[in-house]
């Protein structure tokens, strides 16, 4: 009986065997599965120069189109600034103006020796000084200008608010992070190819990315078309959060699939299952 027993056991634990080297023998090799996670490009915006913030106009999460204003500073002393800087180049205008004249009314009198040479020199002198603090001062006006204009943030591209880091009345220094920004475009995943499959794909390739959210509408999967359109030349050691069907590959590489139809249910982060029809090379 027991000996019956023993060889039942045999029997089972073969048949197991068998039937798992079919299953491997027989799997689908013209599908490439993996794993990754949405990217998408983020900017930290802030002032080109340092003041105390009057106005916050977005929150986390708020749409902002490119060119709209989304943040200002006190600019009072930039525009006293830029208003100095008009003066001076009215000034210094009317300044190379009068010496330019006072040059050309006696050059003729220096060629026919009437003047002397050293009062001729010095003319010249004048008006040469005097052209040039004009144009310094024209651009002083310049860079005035642009330093009043920076007291604004404009949203650099189609995007979304993630983080707002200051409040109005704070005091921040030129470069200081103000808000950071999702871009619209581009959107991608990143993923991990193995070694092994690497020969098996190129620039290009058509694949399906599949998130785990379930479209209401229609109780499936929600499912996105894109290309590969990245693959890194140089290996690295498997990311611990790199998921994979083949655990044994100790080297992988990492691969941009960019999305061809993406919507707003895209977000940061988030976990997606790559589909990549080997055939279709």
């Amino acid at each position: 009986m027991k000996k019956l027993k023993i060889l039942a056991i045999i029997l089972v634990l073969i048949s197991g065997t068998v039937y798992a080297f079919y299953s491997l023998i027989n799997q689908n090799h013209s599908e490439l599965t993996l794993y990754g996670n949405i990217e998408i490009r983020q900017v930290t915006l802030g002032f080109q120069v340092s003041g105390k913030i009057i106005e916050m106009r977005k929150e986390e999460g708020d749409s902002v189109k490119k060119g709209e204003i989304i943040a200002v500073l006190d600019s009072k002393d930039y525009e006293n600034s830029l208003e100095m800087a008009r003066a001076n180049v009215k000034k210094t205008k009317a300044i190379c103006k009068e010496a330019k004249s006072k040059y050309e009314k006696n050059a003729p009198l220096c060629r026919k020796n009437i003047l002397a040479q050293q009062d001729f020199d010095t003319l010249l002198r004048n008006k040469d000084q005097a052209e040039a603090d004009y144009q310094a001062a024209v651009a002083s006006e310049k860079s005035a200008e642009n330093q009043l204009s920076y007291t604004k943030i404009y949203a650099p591209d189609d995007g979304i608010i993630t983080t707002r880091i200051q409040e109005p009345g704070s005091i921040i220094a030129a470069g200081q992070g103000i808000y950071t920004m999702c871009k619209n475009n581009p959107v991608w995943v990143r993923a991990y190819v193995s070694e092994i499959d690497l020969g098996n794909i190129k620039y290009g390739m058509k694949v399906r990315i599949v998130t785990d959210s379930v479209n209401p509408e229609t109780n499936k999967v929600r499912e996105y078309e894109g290309q590969i359109g990245y693959i890194s030349p140089v290996a690295e050691f498997t990311p611990k959060t790199v998921q994979s069907t083949d655990q044994r590959a100790n080297l992988v590489y990492k691969i941009r699939v960019y999305i061809d139809n993406k919507d707003d249910f895209l977000r940061q982060g988030m976990p997606t299952t790559i589909k990549i029809n080997l055939k279709s090379i």
